[in-house]
This record gives C-alpha cells, structure tokens and sequence, in this order.
C-alpha cells in the first residue's frame, strides 16, 4: 500500500492550482485584449507599422498594450517597491544606473560592482520585462526580493490603482527637453524598425511626435500627468529633470538618496561615495564596458536589442544637429 505523504501531496496540489490560476488569467487576459484592440484608433507606428490609441496613449499594438492591459488587472505591488518612470529616451538607462548604485551601495564594492558586468536594464528591469515567459506561462516578479527596482513607461493617468493608491511606494519621474527627446527617439527606433518597414524620416517623425503619436505619446500629456502627481504627492513622487542631472549629478545624486530612504551619512560623503557613484554611472563608464558595447538586451516576448543602442551621445542639445529653425 502506497504511504500517503501529506506535505508532498499539498505541494502537487499548490503546484496544480496555482497553474491552473496562471492559465486561467492568461486565458482572460488574452481574451480582454482580443476584444479590446479592434475598436483602438490605430496611428502610424515608429519601430512597428503602426500604434493603437488606449486611454489617451499611443502604444505598440502586440507586446506593449498586452503588458500594459496585464499590469492594470494582475500586478501586486508591494510597500517597498521603487519605480522609475519615464517618456521614452529620456534618460532612462542613466538613471536606472544611479538609483541601483545608490540602493545597493553597502551591497558592492566598486572594484567589482555588477553594473560593471551587467547592463543597467538588467539591474533595474522594467517592469513588463518579466512578464512572461517563453511560454507565457507566468508572472514572475514574486521571486525579485526587495526593494523592487522596476522601470515604466506607462502614463500615470494609465497605471492600476494598486500603484498610485498606497504612498508606500516610491516613484522617481525623469523628463527631458523634447526636442532631444524627438531625436533620439527617431534615431533609436529607425535602428529597430523591421527591414521590410521603410526607414521612417525625420520630417515624418516630427509631424508624428508634434500630433502626439509616438509610443506612450502624447508626450506633454505623459509629462504633466507625472508633474500634477508630485505636486499632490511631493513625498510619493520625486520629478526630476535630465538637464539639472547632468548639470548637478552629486546634489541629484544625494537627493535621490534621501528620498528613497537611503541617505549619504557624513562618513559616506567624506569618503567619496557620491562621487564614487557618478563615476561608475558615467555615461563615459557605461557606454565604454563589454557588457554594454557587446551584449543584447532581452525583453518580453522574445524581442531583444542591443545594449549599445542604450549609450548614443548622453548630450544635452544635440537635437541642434538635426532639426530646422521651423522644427525648433
């Protein structure tokens, strides 16, 4: 007679039922963003043939709204959790850098700290890069231990109430000028678009950006939503500014520390901590690593790109190279 094992039994039970959970809001998930696409205004696209319209925002029609429709009926998040949100080519990778420095800095010493072998989106993941697996099967960011760093684009107007309800959590918002914005976008998504797309051009991307159709777009719409909620909540929020970054890196530095909870002691900034930091998240430090010049970022879905298209120019003004007085 077979010896019946209790803790065994309930483990396979567990097992059966929490897969048959994740099946079933795969199942509902899929059916919701099925039902919802058709009827989404759709705008011409910048790396995909074109964008969907949902609540007020362009996004990629396949990957990017699945994710977003998934994180606002399904993400948990929990009191220490820290999000960086952004436009897109805002200073994102930057950033990610510096808040990961500064949260872990007891963790690692700087001769052999892990964003020197490791890319700052793998450090600081977004947060619909672990969505699913291969097979879809799972949401994994349970197994992430705290605090969460975890990177968004979605606009504040769009993220789930589990998110903006609580003022445990942390969010840090960066913006920069669009102009600059517009032409690393251009840029970054021309390298990505599909070889049987054509190149989108500068004048088409102008028109697009100034219409509001860009992913995540409309950019003034996604800026001010973040703005108006750090006004309401200035110890939920920290707004900050790509050109006061990389004008005063060791004060931003030392408030991002501050407000995450995590603040520089005296010793720490006699020693050279701050400094320290900023150094290692150079953009002359990161874009010169192996890991960054040589190694592929991978995303939801099986879309991946190269970590060398994270580090362009880290310029402030560069969009004076590319646009006419008209544009400006």
């Amino acid at each position: 007679m077979a010896t019946f094992q209790p803790s065994l039994e309930c483990d396979n039970i567990s097992n059966i039922h929490s897969e048959q959970t994740d099946s079933d809001l795969i199942q509902k998930a899929d059916e919701r963003y099925r039902e919802t696409l058709p009827n989404l205004p759709k705008g011409k696209g910048w790396m995909t043939q074109h964008l969907v319209q949902y609540q007020g925002f362009w996004v990629n029609p396949d990957a990017a709204l699945k994710n977003l429709m998934w994180i606002q009926d399904h993400f948990k998040p929990r009191p220490t959790d820290i999000f960086l949100a952004s436009f897109p080519k805002s200073g994102t990778t930057w950033l990610k850098a510096l808040i990961f420095a500064i949260v872990n800095r007891t963790r690692y010493g700087f001769a052999d700290h892990p964003l020197l072998t490791t890319g700052p989106h793998d450090c600081f993941p977004f947060l619909y890069a672990h969505l699913y697996e291969k097979d879809r099967s799972r949401f994994d960011l349970d197994g992430f231990p705290s605090p969460r760093l975890l990177s968004s684009h979605i606009p504040y107007a769009s993220l789930p109430n589990s998110m903006t309800d609580n003022q445990s959590y942390r969010f840090i918002y960066i913006c920069r000028d669009p102009k600059d914005v517009l032409v690393s976008t251009w840029l970054f998504m021309n390298k990505l678009r599909p070889k049987e797309l054509a190149p989108l051009s500068l004048e088409e991307a102008f028109e697009l950006f100034c219409q509001g159709i860009s992913p995540y777009g409309p950019f003034w719409d996604h800026v001010l939503g973040y703005w108006r909620a750090s006004l309401e909540t200035p110890e939920k929020i920290l707004f900050l500014k790509y050109e006061e970054l990389k004008k005063e890196p060791f004060v931003i530095v030392k408030s991002l520390g501050e407000f995450l909870g995590y603040p520089f002691s005296l010793e720490e900034e006699s020693k050279g901590v701050v400094e320290e930091i900023v150094k290692l998240c150079s953009f002359e430090n990161l874009s010169n690593l192996e890991v960054n010049r040589t190694s592929v970022q991978k995303f939801s879905k099986g879309a991946t790109v190269d970590n060398r298209h994270f580090f362009r120019e880290g310029k402030v003004g560069d969009w004076k190279n590319y646009l006419t007085a008209e544009m400006v």
